[in-house]
């Protein structure tokens, strides 16, 4: 009896998934379990020094946010099964540019190096729960 109770809690306890749509066309692109997560680095002091702004409070500022999510590679994604090494990710449904993807990796806004990367920006995304 005490077994059916704590299945029961984790049914209940069970958040809904996050998943991804492109924000032109909604169609699907990716799910919380496609997320390829990374350390945060340490922000604008992390880029080359000429990508750097020139306000000194800023370098400082360590809460930056990510400005876009890393997925795993995913079937939809047609620049990577055609082979390429780096290229924009295009919607399938809508041809929208969804981000970009680089085999040998690329910064993150947080400062971050995230190898390999396959980009997606969050302005080109709606998050929804399922």
């Amino acid at each position: 009896m005490a077994e059916a109770g704590g299945s029961s809690q984790t049914e209940t306890t069970t958040k809904p998934q996050l998943i991804y749509r492109c924000k032109k066309c909604r169609r699907i692109v990716a799910s919380e379990e496609n997320i390829v997560s990374h350390e945060r680095g340490k922000g604008e002091s992390s880029f080359k020094w000429k990508k750097r702004s020139s306000e000194s409070w800023e370098m400082e500022k360590q809460s930056v946010d990510c400005t876009s999510v890393f997925v795993e590679p995913m079937k939809w994604m047609q620049a990577v099964q055609e082979g390429h090494v780096e290229e924009k990710l295009l919607c399938m449904g809508c041809n929208a540019r969804l981000g970009y993807f680089n085999w040998a990796g690329m910064q993150c806004s947080c400062g971050a190096w995230v190898n390999p990367a396959f980009q997606l920006h969050k302005s080109k995304l709606d998050e929804c729960n399922m």
